[in-house]
């Protein structure tokens, strides 16, 4: 149903009374809220970018967004300022913005809450509408609320003399800490914490195999699931997951691998969110006890393969 939230008074909300999604119209594509019916907004919101458009300049507002990577200024901070096409089709939200002036891409989400659980379907549309072909890779930003935690899993442990070759590339930025407090690099995981008193930035990337981050936040587990593409070239040395945190908000980024997109070519990349209940722990032993089943009730995810990049009006799937 039409509501207004936040100051914006075209969102669209979508509910099953387990949870709520609220979506952006007057700007975006933008996903806003995301949380249990009556309950905490898991994302992140900006009070003094609410209900605001218009104008050139980029604006993070909160909440969750698309981008297309590598990271470049000013291409990637194409703004997001205007109001969006949306259209229900009875089961899915699409929104999809005007072409970007600057870029010639096209972003749209497909948005499907599933009737009788937590579980919400985003799939990440970039397009073409160049008259040359974009080398570029979908990059889906979720911006977290302040105060929680999250938690990434290592790939699994193998013995040395089991296997020699390395399993995951760790990219760090100029600005990376690796002692700053908010970072716990475990054996299976690694945890960052949001913290509001912070004074510096931290990122870091890596290689995210088995495709899953969770956020905890004040009783409530957010959940995301996506694919790797095994063989995929990722940007940023090889990454499919990035997180990055300051003192607002705390990010968890998944990252489609690089393709080349033909003029009116598309490419999809698709996340599956999930929140529970829970209080998970710090520690490694209450992580494996706390979080894994909750990450076993997601199941494997929904891959998408990214050797099928078609034209604009065929079957992308």
């Amino acid at each position: 149903e039409k509501k207004a939230y936040g100051g914006w008074p075209n969102c669209v909300l979508l509910g099953n009374g387990q949870v709520e999604v609220v979506v952006t119209t007057d700007v975006g594509p933008r996903i806003i809220r995301y949380g249990f019916a009556g309950g905490q907004n898991v994302l992140n919101e900006y009070p003094d970018l609410m209900g605001k458009t218009g104008g050139d300049e980029w604006r993070i507002y909160g909440g969750h967004r698309l981008w297309h990577a590598p990271e470049a200024k000013p291409r990637t901070y194409s703004p997001d300022n205007s109001p969006v096409q949306h259209e229900w089709n009875g089961t899915a939200l699409r929104v999809k913005q005007d072409t970007e002036p600057s870029t010639g891409i096209q972003k749209q989400m497909e948005i499907t809450l599933d009737p009788k659980s937590t579980n919400l379907t985003i799939v990440h549309r970039l397009t073409n509408r160049n008259a040359w072909e974009v080398k570029l890779a979908p990059w889906a930003l979720t911006v977290m609320a302040k105060e929680g935690r999250a938690i990434y899993p290592q790939e699994p442990f193998r013995a040395h003399t089991d296997y020699l070759l390395p399993a995951r590339p760790l990219t760090l930025w100029h600005y990376t800490d690796m002692q700053d407090p908010r970072w716990t690099f475990g054996t299976k995981y690694i945890q960052l914490r949001q913290d509001p008193k912070a004074k510096t930035p931290q990122k870091v990337g890596f290689r995210n195999s088995l495709g899953w981050a969770a956020y905890v936040l004040k009783g409530d587990v957010f959940v995301k699931r996506f694919y790797y593409t095994e063989g995929g070239e990722y940007v940023d040395f090889g990454c499919n997951t990035e997180t990055f945190t300051n003192e607002d908000m705390l990010e968890i980024e998944s990252l489609g691998p690089l393709v080349t997109l033909a003029a009116g070519g598309s490419v999809e990349h698709t996340e599956d969110w999930y929140l529970f209940k829970s209080n998970v722990g710090e520690k490694e032993p209450d992580i494996d006890a706390q979080l894994l089943p909750l990450i076993e009730k997601t199941g494997p995810g929904k891959p998408f393969h990214y050797d099928s990049v078609q034209p604009v009006g065929s079957t992308v799937r």
